[in-house]
């Protein structure tokens, strides 16, 4: 089992910045892919963003590509997503995602067992 916890959301104007957290605890992290999902209100799931265990190849979502970047520290157990000149329709809850290693660092949301409890990103106008 690998346990996840988001942190970093709030309520931001658009065109701000915010840094979300991942911290895993459980089976060693860099084991394991992750990714970060959102879901909008009356939307379903999307994929945002994706990394290896190594952090050696990553995916970002065209929609959001040039302003939001996955990365990882294997040392802190953590993932990070940063998020650069928000806007209104980049509000959502934002999960992260964990799967045992995959070449596919990205996958459907089914393909992730394991699932943070979310965080809200509200991106005022």
């Amino acid at each position: 089992q690998v346990q996840l916890v988001e942190s970093g959301g709030g309520l931001v104007q658009a065109g701000d910045s915010l840094r979300l957290s991942c911290a895993a605890s459980g089976r060693p992290f860099p084991n394991y892919n992750m990714a970060w999902f959102r879901q909008a209100p009356g939307k379903e799931r999307e994929f945002v963003a994706g990394i290896t265990w190594t952090g050696y190849r990553t995916s970002v979502a065209a929609t959001v590509r040039g302003r939001f970047f996955i990365s990882r520290d294997n040392n802190k157990y953590t993932g990070y997503l940063q998020m650069n000149s928000l806007k209104a329709e980049d509000t959502a809850v934002y999960y992260c995602a964990a799967k045992m290693m995959d070449t596919d660092v990205e996958g459907a949301s089914s393909d992730y067992p394991y699932w943070g409890q979310g965080t809200q990103v509200t991106v005022s106008s």
